[in-house]
C-alpha cells in the first residue's frame, strides 16, 4: 500500500481560500481523470465539501506523487499552486488511513461528530467507482472509512459532541432560546436544493416554523424538496417552491434565510439584504444563514441593522471555542484500532497473489508427476491412479500449509511487506505469474 492524500480543510486554510477553491462536479470529473493519467497514481478519489478538498491516491513514488497531485489540485481548484501550497497537508499510508477514518467519524469536521460527512465520503467514493479510478485500495478504504464512521457513531455518544453544520448554525442564530423555541411559528426561506438545503429545511420543519419557501434554478428539484417536506405524517409545515427570481421578495417575507447553493457568485447581496429588513417592525429580526462555499450572502450582510447572521468563517470560530464530548476520546480509539486492523488486512491482501501462485506452482508440479507416473506405470486402474494423486496432493498441502499461514500471520504485522519478497526467492516464483495473479484479483474488486 503506497497511500497518499494531500488537501487542504478549515483546519489549513482560511475560509478566503477554501471559497475560491470550491471544486465543482466537473472539475472533480476532470481532476480524477487527469490524476490518473499521471504517471505516479494508479488509483485516486476526491473528496470535496464545502470546507475541505482532499485527493486520495495510491502512488508508486511518494516525492513524485506530492508534486503532482498538488499540482493538479492547484490546476482544477482554481487557486494557483504558488498561493495553495501554504495550506496544503499531506498523509501517507496509515497517516492517511487515519485521517480518512478520523474524516469518517467527525473529528475533523468543523463541528465536531456531525454526520453529514459519511455521505459526502459515500458519494466521493460513488465517483471513483463510476469513473473506474477507485480500484482495490480506495474501494476497500473509503467502504472501511464508512463503517468505522458508523460505529463510532453507534457505539460512542459522539453526536453528542456536536452536530451537523446546518443545527450548529440555527443554534447560532437562536442564541439562548434554543432552535425549537426560536423558530416556532417563523417564515422561512431555503434557496438551494441540494443535500445541506434539504437537511435546513427539515431541520427547520421539525423545529416547527410555520412555512418554508424553496427557491431553486432548477424548478423539479425544489417542487420534490416540497413534496418530501409535506408528505403524509410529517411535519404538517406549508411549503412552496418558487424561482431565483422572486427570492429578493420572498426574502422581504421572510423571518430566516438558509441559502446553500453551488452558485459561483453572490446570490443575496448587501443591498437585497438592506431592502429586506427596510421598514420591518422594532424588534424585527431577520437571520440569515450562510452554509454555501463560495459564500451566497454578501459578508457585508452582517453590518446591516436587524440582521443576524451567520456563515462558514464565524461557525468556524464559535466550533473552536466548542467543549469537546468525552466520547470523542472513545472514538480516536476505535480510530486506531482500526487503522491498525485495515494495515494488517491491507498486508495480509499483499501477499496473497504469492501465496496462490505459490499454490499454483505446487499444482503444476503434482500435475507433472501424476503425468510422468502414467508413463511409468501405465498400467495403473483408475482407483488406483485416483489414490495415488489424492496422496501426493495431501503431502503437498500438509508441506505448504504451515508456512504460508505462517506467511500470511506475519505478513499481516507491521513491517511484514517483506514476506512476499521473500516466498517468491525462496520457491523460485516467476514474478510475472504473482503479477498476473494481483491483476486478475483487481480485475474482480
Amino acid at each position: 500500500m503506497s497511500l497518499l492524500v494531500v488537501g487542504l480543510s478549515h483546519r489549513s486554510a482560511p475560509v478566503s481560500v477554501l471559497e475560491r477553491a470550491s471544486l465543482p462536479a466537473d472539475a472533480q470529473v476532470k481532476l480524477l481523470q487527469d490524476s490518473l493519467a499521471t504517471e505516479p497514481a494508479t488509483e485516486a478519489a476526491v473528496l470535496a465539501t464545502c470546507n475541505r478538498i482532499e485527493l486520495y491516491a495510491d502512488v508508486d513514488k511518494f516525492h513524485a506523487g506530492v508534486a503532482e497531485l498538488s499540482t493538479l489540485l492547484g490546476r482544477h481548484s482554481g487557486v494557483g499552486l504558488d498561493e495553495l501550497t501554504p495550506y496544503l497537508y499531506v498523509h501517507y499510508e496509515d497517516r492517511a488511513v487515519h485521517h480518512l477514518l478520523s474524516v469518517a467519524c467527525g473529528l475533523d469536521s468543523m463541528v465536531i461528530g456531525e454526520g453529514q460527512i459519511l455521505g459526502q465520503i459515500k458519494d466521493a467514493l460513488a465517483l471513483g467507482q463510476d469513473l473506474h479510478t477507485a480500484g482495490r485500495l480506495l474501494n476497500d478504504l473509503f467502504q472501511q472509512a464508512l463503517r468505522v464512521g458508523k460505529r463510532a457513531h453507534s457505539e460512542t455518544g459522539i453526536d453528542r459532541a456536536g452536530q451537523s453544520l446546518v443545527t450548529f448554525g440555527l443554534q447560532q442564530l437562536a442564541g439562548a432560546d434554543g432552535v425549537d423555541t426560536w423558530a416556532k411559528g417563523k417564515r422561512a426561506l431555503v434557496i438551494g436544493a441540494g443535500s445541506m438545503s434539504s437537511l435546513a429545511a427539515a431541520t427547520l420543519a421539525r423545529a416547527g416554523v410555520a412555512e418554508i419557501v424553496i427557491a431553486n434554478r432548477t424548478a423539479a428539484r425544489a417542487e420534490r424538496l416540497v413534496e418530501i417536506l409535506q408528505q403524509p405524517g410529517g411535519t404538517g409545515v406549508r411549503a412552496r417552491a418558487v424561482g431565483m427570481g422572486a427570492v429578493d421578495s420572498e426574502l422581504s417575507a421572510a423571518d430566516i434565510a438558509v441559502s446553500c447553493t453551488g452558485a459561483t457568485g453572490l446570490v443575496l447581496s448587501g443591498d437585497a439584504v438592506r431592502a429586506a429588513v427596510h421598514g420591518r417592525p422594532d424588534g424585527a429580526r431577520l437571520a440569515l444563514l450562510d452554509l454555501a462555499m463560495p459564500r451566497d450572502i454578501d459578508a457585508d450582510a452582517h453590518r446591516v441593522d436587524g440582521v443576524t447572521f451567520a456563515d462558514i468563517e464565524t461557525l468556524a470560530d464559535a466550533s473552536a471555542d466548542a467543549p469537546m464530548a468525552a466520547d470523542v476520546d472513545k472514538v480516536r480509539a476505535i480510530v486506531s484500532e482500526e487503522v491498525a486492523a485495515f494495515g494488517a488486512a491491507q498486508r495480509a491482501a499483499h501477499i496473497t497473489p504469492t501465496v496462490v501462485a505459490l499454490r499454483a506452482m505446487a499444482a503444476d508440479v503434482v500435475a507433472g508427476e501424476i503425468a510422468r507416473l502414467d508413463s511409468r506405470l501405465p498400467g495403473l486402474d483408475e482407483k488406483e491412479r485416483a489414490e495415488i494423486t489424492r496422496t501426493v496432493r495431501r503431502v503437498v498441502d500438509k508441506l505448504l500449509h504451515a508456512p504460508t499461514v505462517r506467511v500470511k500471520q506475519l505478513a499481516a504485522e507491521p513491517g511484514g511487506a517483506g514476506y512476499a519478497d521473500a516466498l517468491r526467492e525462496l520457491f523460485d516464483l516467476d514474478p510475472q505469474t504473482v503479477a498476473a495473479v494481483s491483476r486478475a484479483d483487481r480485475g474482480r474488486a
